[in-house]
């Protein structure tokens, strides 16, 4: 297959190009700054037509994660450059595949599992899910994410692509053991006896393993009957406490200090990013996926947490 990955220099990105690549596809990433990688990098914009769209004829795949990063503090003028690079980013892919002589046969566009609302009592999914934004008492910030999220989904929609299925990743945290991935930062604070619970530690955790996430995508490919949203995620997210307490016996460390809301909330004004992907309970788990018939590998946070860790020591 020709698989084309929009905004695919980043952790998500390198992996998915990384193994598609592995597996005998050729991978096209668009980037804004492109360097040198094992696959072909072509230049693009994001917001216009340009020469790159010469790469979307005859390809089968495109994957597009472009999106300025969420890592910072929610200013206004940070809040409109998210909002206008996922919306803008979709928009122009939906013209490309649109005006396209040989169109992909699959346009798999990310979204974000934090779309579904903040919840203890029961799991959301892409069947019966509620989507967040009317939750009482949740930060201001928290609503900001889950309305990136409907525009960014409704771009999607709105893309005139008849040739083309179209696939909403609704996509958990990605793991990894990447340096400077997900994974990494989380095991760091565990090192340094930070790997405590986050506030009361009720919140859940959704993720989902690397290699569940590559093989979730190459499902979503080979299944056409498939299209719409779709949570990508492991059947089993835990509370934060019970993380944290798996991580931290999967790599020997006896404790970990407990972080107070106050205390998150000075930590992310002094890092410049915003306390939201620790307290916000991401209940999320796979609907569609599983009833298709896919199945996990890596199902467990226990067992995914420990493949994980060995391959980051060898790393090391």
């Amino acid at each position: 297959m020709k698989i084309i990955i929009p905004g695919g220099s980043g952790h998500v990105g390198t992996l998915l190009a990384r193994e598609f690549q592995h597996a005998g596809h050729e991978v096209v990433v668009l980037s804004r700054n492109p360097t040198q990688a094992a696959w072909r990098v072509v230049p693009w914009d994001a917001a216009t037509l340009g020469s790159w769209v010469s790469e979307l004829e005859g390809a089968d795949v495109v994957i597009n994660l472009a999106g300025r990063s969420v890592n910072c503090r929610y200013t206004q003028q940070n809040r409109q450059q998210i909002l206008d690079s996922r919306v803008s980013s979709t928009r122009i892919v939906g013209q490309a595949i649109a005006a396209a002589k040989r169109p992909p046969h699959t346009w798999l566009q990310a979204s974000t599992a934090t779309i579904y609302a903040h919840r203890y009592d029961a799991p959301n999914d892409d069947l019966n899910g509620i989507i967040g934004g009317t939750e009482p008492h949740v930060p201001d910030t928290w609503r900001f994410s889950i309305n990136v999220a409907l525009a960014w989904e409704q771009a999607l929609n709105e893309a005139q692509t008849p040739h083309t299925r179209k696939v909403a990743l609704r996509a958990a945290m990605v793991m990894s053991p990447d340096r400077g991935g997900i994974f990494d930062t989380l095991l760091g604070l565990v090192r340094f006896g930070l790997g405590g619970q986050a506030s009361n530690g009720r919140q859940y955790i959704s993720w989902i393993h690397e290699q569940d996430f590559v093989r979730a995508l190459q499902w979503l490919i080979d299944t056409p009957s498939l299209d719409g949203a779709i949570s990508i995620a492991a059947p089993e997210p835990l509370p934060n406490a019970t993380f944290m307490r798996i991580l931290r016996e999967t790599c020997g460390m006896p404790f970990g200090l407990p972080a107070a809301r106050w205390m998150l909330e000075i930590g992310a004004l002094v890092m410049g990013s915003e306390t939201e992907l620790l307290l916000k309970s991401r209940r999320v788990v796979p609907g569609r996926l599983t009833e298709s018939g896919f199945q996990f590998t890596l199902p467990t946070w226990q067992a995914a947490c420990q493949e994980l860790y060995l391959r980051w020591k060898e790393g090391a």
